[in-house]
């Protein structure tokens, strides 16, 4: 045999070894191999027109001007239930936020926009909660400042089959700002940054630690001494739900709880979830004077307004109600709250001010300017006796717009005047077996 015939055999085994080496290679390992890049996506950040050097984001200018957003590879535990950020440019605006999203948030929303999700937000100190308009919060953040965001996790699904609800707090160069509470969803709650102008840039830390101690304390803030009387209602436990207990069986069987102070310029906002509707829904959330009859739903007499949850409607110091919102049900969350003017002042409406000046209205101009419900319908509705006529009140205030909203959507406003000592918080019950959650302080500003 030649010698270059042997060379032609040799290239042909070697060839078929190589072949065969492939063959081995690629019949099983491929799938391992997939199986293993798939777990290892899965770990890796989401992020669009953000870059990331280390552990600083900085945003990317586009075309098309849209978020940049940065979602986090893990959701917050108990174990790990805080991060922050350090802002190192602002860039031209400063619309920076750092919040909590669900594991498929859009990466072109800021945290905070969409459902499920909640964000903090640099430019103008604003909470944004499963909306795209926000709150006032608390401070804006400038160059140098450190944002945080934790969670503090409430409990697990409960009998009802609601989903698992946290109070999500914030922090400004180590001090608490304020909390809000979310419903956490199954795949849990991720840390995100959400920037939109050129030159932002922050440092994340994702390993931060938060002194847990210390929101606890500041977590629990709805117990017992927070209400001044709770007539046919009681707390149930530690926790703040309240339930009602009274007979139901007629409306002189109002269910109050009436919070111990009224809302101001710093608290001037509180929730409440629907856990059980009972019986009829027969809920309310309102404000209302402090001396406010404890067996009257609030809204029904003056000096007091409600929007009510089994049918909608807005009652102002009337027995009447007027259509304003959507009926609400078991999970729903109602919010009341009031937009104080900007030279609003506490001390002109507080008790131990002087009389009300001359331009303020008397008693039958009633607390709403554009109601015109008189005694004689609300005698025609409750009967003789009944009516809130029984105890004038004899000074108002100032002006104020109370806002109401129902799963974090304003559903409308009314411009009243505020009695003397101040509107406090308020919820109404009516049938059996009702519960709801409280929060008297979802929000700071």
């Amino acid at each position: 045999m030649d010698n270059s015939r042997v060379l032609r055999l040799m290239r042909l085994e070697d060839m078929e070894e190589i072949l065969q080496r492939h063959r081995f290679m690629h019949a099983f390992p491929r799938r391992r191999l997939r199986i293993r890049d798939k777990g290892e996506a899965a770990k890796q950040p989401r992020f669009e027109r953000i870059l990331v050097e280390g552990d600083v984001l900085g945003y990317v200018p586009n075309e098309d001007n849209r978020v940049g957003v940065y979602i986090s590879p893990h959701p917050l535990t108990p174990d790990n239930n805080y991060f922050e950020v350090e802002i190192l440019d602002t860039g031209l605006i400063g619309a920076i936020a750092i919040g909590l999203v669900p594991c498929h948030y859009p990466l072109d929303r800021q945290p905070g926009w969409n459902s499920e999700s909640v964000g903090y937000h640099a430019d103008d100190g604003k909470l944004f909660k499963a909306n795209g308009f926000g709150r006032v919060f608390g401070p804006k953040n400038y160059i140098g400042d450190k944002v945080g965001c934790g969670i503090i996790f409430d409990r697990d699904e409960d009998e009802e089959g609601h989903k698992p609800t946290a109070k999500v707090f914030f922090t400004r160069n180590g001090k608490e700002i304020g909390k809000v509470a979310v419903p956490v969803p199954a795949e849990g709650l991720y840390p995100a940054i959400g920037m939109h102008s050129e030159g932002e840039e922050v440092r994340l830390n994702l390993e931060a630690e938060w002194q847990a101690e210390d929101v606890i304390l500041m977590a629990v803030d709805n117990c017992e001494e927070e209400w001044s009387r709770l007539h046919d209602v009681k707390l149930n436990g530690s926790v703040s739900i309240l339930e009602y207990t009274g007979r139901g069986k007629s409306i002189i069987d109002v269910g109050l709880a009436q919070a111990r102070f009224p809302l101001d310029t710093t608290y001037h906002y509180f929730e409440i979830e629907i856990v059980d509707p009972g019986e009829n829904c027969y809920i309310a959330i309102g404000l209302a004077r402090r001396d406010y009859p404890k067996h009257r739903h609030p809204g029904w007499n003056r000096g007091s307004i409600a929007y009510h949850a089994d049918d909608g409607k807005i009652f102002v110091g009337s027995g009447v109600g007027d259509p304003f919102g959507p009926r609400c049900h078991k999970g729903d969350i109602m919010g009341c709250g009031i937009l104080f003017p900007r030279d609003y002042n506490s001390d002109a409406d507080s008790d131990g001010s002087s009389a009300a000046s001359p331009d303020y209205p008397n008693v039958e101009e009633l607390l709403l300017e554009d109601y015109h419900t008189s005694d004689s319908d609300e005698e025609e509705f409750w009967g003789p006796g009944a009516g809130p006529w029984e105890k004038p009140i004899a000074e108002y205030g100032a002006k104020v717009k109370i806002f109401f909203t129902r799963n974090g959507k304003t559903i409308g406003q009314k411009e009243i005047r505020m009695p003397k000592g101040g509107f406090y918080p308020t919820v109404g019950m009516l049938s059996s077996d009702e519960k709801v959650r409280v929060d008297l302080r979802p929000l700071t500003g």
